[in-house]
């Protein structure tokens, strides 16, 4: 993953960024305090917001789609994307792409013709790498036979299939629309269409024990992913589960799963590498390391959000959610409803937010590139998270310890910004 030099245009003058809209490239490449000596990797996430039905727990950008005697505005939705993609252009010209995520949502209700229109436009307008990772997300639910290896013949090169559980009465309590036969169907024609693929599992669910999390695992396993993503059920604000919170095991019992699921996936040679994936050695999700080491990224769809960085700055954007608004709003070359500039003293926060996530931490001179900031912009913090036992380090890197790991919130939590008094 290679840095970018940065070619400063000159001569720019001060602006202020257009209400509602992209900014414009002058604003972003103004004079400024932060100095990027390089411009860090560029993914593209593109958001499908639809979903057969609203899983209670999810806080994503998702919609149900009511109008089951109708098809999805796939057609028209692409379209969208690809004004939305022309009309930010301006702002990541001459970088290459290395990798994109279609993210939902739920992308596998959309047919594979419109993934191959998707991804031939994406390709026409960007400079995208010849290896990149092209990762599509998948609900077993959501797909019938061969449908999965049209995906791989469209050009994905990535499937992550949203299982959550074997079990039916977990998928139940969860509400997902698929049952552990489709899950298992689905998993099993995903291993035949492509080399590598995610399984995507949570853990700590309602009426879940420990002998029901390892059959759950030891399942999954059978099907020989090179790749698990596994997270512990969390209740987050403004979803059905916050109004009707569901009982979940104890804490003592959620991390006995987690020691089960650790151990387990070692076995089979799959390797913690961040605080919820494992994988084979050569099956890392490129374009998820990309996020947790703070590169940038460019997110087009309903809801998405972006990240980039520019020689003086690093600016976040956000597109509007609700699909139709998006649409007209990408149509008419205004797809954004928020776009700002990352304080200076948030930046440390937002880099550690990222790079703890990752058991083996990050470089040091990473931060100083990717931020701008200088290393003493983190030093009390890492005083204060080295004394606690939460990181260790040393002339060149720091990582999470395993206590660090296990209260990886707290330990991120020591880098907030300070409110000022």
């Amino acid at each position: 993953m290679k840095s970018v030099p940065i070619h400063v245009a000159s001569e720019l003058a001060p602006e202020q960024a257009p209400v509602n809209n992209l900014m414009d490239v002058a604003h972003a490449m103004r004079p400024g305090l932060l100095q990027l000596t390089a411009l860090p990797p560029l993914s593209l996430y593109v958001h499908l917001p639809w979903c057969l039905k609203k899983c209670p727990y999810c806080d994503f950008n998702s919609h149900e789609w009511q109008d089951l005697g109708q098809a999805l505005p796939e057609q028209a939705y692409i379209d969208a994307l690809m004004a939305d993609l022309e009309a930010s252009l301006p702002l990541i010209w001459g970088r290459a792409v290395h990798s994109i995520f279609i993210g939902g949502g739920t992308p596998s209700l959309f047919s594979a013709p419109a993934i191959d229109r998707l991804i031939s436009g994406i390709r026409a307008r960007v400079n995208l790498e010849a290896d990149a990772e092209i990762t599509l997300e998948a609900n077993p639910g959501t797909f019938e036979k061969d449908r999965f290896k049209a995906f791989r013949q469209a050009g994905v090169t990535r499937l992550s299939i949203g299982v959550q559980s074997f079990n039916d009465a977990h998928l139940k309590a969860l509400g997902r629309v698929h049952n552990s036969e489709q899950a298992a169907q689905a998993v099993a024609e995903a291993a035949q269409a492509f080399d590598t693929f995610n399984l995507d599992l949570m853990y700590a669910l309602p009426g879940q024990n420990l002998a029901d999390l390892s059959q759950d695992i030891q399942t999954a396993l059978s099907f020989k992913p090179p790749h698990i993503s596994i997270y512990h059920l969390t209740i987050e604000p403004n979803t059905l589960f916050a109004k009707h919170p569901p009982v979940l095991p104890p804490d003592d019992e959620a991390y006995d799963m987690m020691d089960c699921i650790t151990e387990s996936l070692a076995a089979q040679e799959l390797k913690r590498y961040e605080v919820s994936a494992y994988a084979l050695e050569g099956h890392r999700c490129w374009h998820n390391l990309n996020y947790w080491q703070f590169g940038d990224y460019l997110g087009i769809g309903a809801g998405a959000h972006s990240k980039l960085s520019f020689a003086h700055r690093v600016m976040r954007q956000v597109r509007f959610r609700e699909p139709k608004l998006y649409m007209q709003r990408a149509m008419s070359g205004q797809p954004a409803s928020q776009s700002e500039e990352v304080s200076r003293p948030d930046l440390p926060f937002e880099f550690m937010l990222n790079a703890l996530r990752l058991k083996d931490g990050f470089v040091l001179s990473d931060f100083t590139e990717r931020t701008g900031l200088p290393l003493t912009a983190l030093q009390e913090g890492l005083n204060q998270a080295e004394k606690k036992g939460l990181i260790e380090r040393d002339l060149s890197r720091i990582k999470p310890t395993k206590l660090g790991f296990d209260f990886l919130s707290d330990l991120q939590e020591i880098f907030l910004a300070k409110p000022h008094k």
